[in-house]
């Protein structure tokens, strides 16, 4: 049975110790990463499925929505999806630090915010994308999330005049196969990794934890998750506190 923590002190102490005994570590983030610098979820009290809108936002957030309703889309995506005030959370920082010593090789992200990215870190797979990358889909110009919260209706590409999509995985699309691939070569060859913030209930991402082969499985969530009895250990506390070393 996995060792559980539930002191951040503690845990920020035992996690510091195991990633200085590690030679390559690797990051696997969900929502709870994103949470510490302020950006709600999905499934918490205060996340987005607790909140009113016109449709559920699982139904907004998918690929047959965006094909029906693209304006109402675009509402949502503007208001809830794209967090620019945003700062990356003592995770965040810490994870690029630690990159930039040689010890992390890569962080695994469900998230789409850029935070990492903009913490420092390098390499990143994000699997469900980014919503800093807005694609047009008749030329493939790329746009910024700055510049699609300066449109209004479904944004149209300056060059070209096409369909601006974003690139975020939408419920009902797969995931891109480089990036998985990418991910999986990541996780792979670590002989460490971190599962941070995540519930690892979402597929087919979760399921990426499988391909981990190393001697040392840490997770550190709020809540309990599946892999918590795989673990070596369990960190039951605020994420950002776990990085706080």
């Amino acid at each position: 049975m996995a060792h559980t923590i539930t002191d951040a002190r503690e845990a920020a102490q035992e996690l510091a110790w195991r990633v200085e005994k590690a030679r390559n570590v690797v990051f696997f983030g969900g929502a709870g990463v994103s949470t510490a610098s302020g950006i709600p979820d999905f499934r918490s009290p205060d996340g987005l499925y607790h909140q009113k809108f016109s449709y559920p936002p699982e139904t907004m957030l998918s690929r047959s929505f965006y094909d029906t309703h693209k304006e109402e889309f675009f509402d949502f995506y503007r208001s809830r999806m794209i967090a620019l005030d945003a700062k990356p959370c003592q995770a965040h920082i810490k994870l690029a630090e630690l990159e930039a010593a040689g010890k992390v090789s890569a962080v695994v992200t469900q998230n789409i915010d850029g935070l990492h990215q903009l913490a420092g870190s390098k390499c990143v797979w994000e699997l469900h994308g980014s919503v800093h990358r807005n694609i047009c889909r008749r030329c493939g110009h790329v746009h910024s999330a700055e510049w699609v919260l300066g449109t209004t209706g479904v944004p149209r590409c300056e060059r070209c005049g096409g369909e601006v999509k974003p690139d975020v995985v939408l419920y009902e699309e797969g995931l891109d196969q480089r990036v998985i691939e990418g991910a999986v070569r990541s996780i792979a060859s670590a002989d460490m990794l971190i599962i941070g913030g995540t519930s690892l209930v979402v597929y087919p991402a979760a399921g990426l934890v499988q391909y981990f082969g190393g001697n040392d499985l840490v997770i550190c969530n709020l809540q309990p998750t599946p892999q918590d009895t795989s673990a070596d250990l369990v960190l039951a506390c605020d994420i950002a506190a776990a990085f706080d070393w």
